[in-house]
């Protein structure tokens, strides 16, 4: 299988705020280079860079207004004399105004953010692009014939919505690839994110759509990120009624329980039979991972991706989360050994 990877992802690294500390993110460079690492011990296929795109491949899953946000973003924090990273500070809740986008960049933030685990330096933008081309040029692959093919991006892009980054992610990879293939003539198109918190942002993208599918298997809202967003009944609006569905799953999920899950999500995704299957791959549902509570052992990732294969669809990886930098690469590889039949 072809990895697309680029050494751009290296720019960004910036601060959070959790636990009610500003530290240093979960969402590091190590994740990446610890991936692409085991990819190639493990024998997976060949590694290339992306191609260059231009913005406009990034228009349609987001709107032009927010990507000139994230464009210009640091430049404008960076005229006020601050260096250092831009984080939101106000957001618009409730009764508050969000029909007026405001023009100094501390209301910007706000405007196109939700939450403060998302900074802006001064590379950001140059990584975020990097990432989704990555998506592009992975999605192109399989577009072009072949099986399957990994989009080893960073940063993560699910909980990027049209017009809202956050929860580490800017540009939605996994959205831009998946326009990308109905862009390119496939009928339909699926999204199955497999990480254990919930794709929002790519639920954002295709809730009111019929041309896209989108399934998720991720920690229960009530008591996991991003909190609002992930209920069951979150099932579509208008057209895309009947084509989003949730799995919110417990505390200390182990395999049986998310098989049974994943074998109902397949079903759905057999159903609808898309020309193209992304697979938001987020691999923080292994045991112990910091910022999650699933169950899941290494083992059980060669099961996820061998149940990816049965479904017989042209099949694009996306990288998503996984902040056990130890483990990262061997369950992140495991899913793609297992798709293809090749797990010792």
């Amino acid at each position: 299988m072809l990895t697309v990877f680029s050494e751009s992802h290296r720019l960004h690294y910036g601060i959070e705020l959790k636990d009610g500390l500003i530290a240093r993110s979960f969402e590091n460079p190590q994740r990446a280079d610890t991936v692409v690492a085991r990819v190639r011990a493990a024998g997976l296929g060949e590694v290339i860079g992306e191609t260059h795109y231009d913005r406009s491949h990034y228009v349609g899953a987001h709107s032009d207004r927010y990507v000139h946000f994230l464009e210009t973003a640091w430049a404008e924090w960076s005229a006020t004399g601050r260096k250092h990273d831009a984080l939101p500070l106000v957001w618009p809740v409730r009764t508050l105004r969000d029909d007026i986008e405001p023009s100094f960049i501390d209301g910007k933030l706000g405007y196109y953010a939700m939450d403060a685990g998302s900074p802006i330096g001064a590379h950001t933008w140059e990584a975020v692009c990097s990432s989704a081309n990555v998506a592009l040029t992975g999605v192109d692959v399989v577009l072009a014939g072949a099986r399957a093919a990994f989009a080893l991006c960073r940063p993560p892009g699910h909980h990027a919505a049209r017009e809202y980054m956050g929860g580490y992610c800017y540009l939605n990879n996994a959205a831009i690839a998946a326009q990308r293939c109905l862009a390119h003539g496939a009928r339909r198109v699926a999204v199955l994110d497999v990480d254990f918190h919930h794709g929002n942002g790519t639920q954002d993208i295709f809730y009111e759509r019929a041309d896209a599918l989108f399934v998720s298997l991720h920690g229960d809202p009530r008591v996991s990120f991003p909190y609002f967003s992930g209920f069951a009944d979150e099932e579509g609006r208008g057209v895309g009624l009947g084509f989003n569905a949730n799995y919110p799953l417990p505390e200390g999920t182990d395999w049986p329980r998310y098989s049974h899950a994943l074998g109902d999500a397949g079903k759905r995704l057999t159903a609808y039979a898309p020309d193209v299957l992304v697979v938001s791959l987020g691999v923080d549902t292994f045991e112990g991972d910091p910022i999650s509570h699933f169950a899941l052992k290494s083992n059980d990732f060669i099961r996820l991706g061998e149940a990816i294969a049965r479904l017989g669809m042209p099949t694009l990886f996306v990288m998503e989360g996984g902040y056990m930098v130890d483990e990262i690469g061997t369950n992140a590889v495991n899913v793609l050994l297992g798709f293809e039949g090749r797990a010792a």
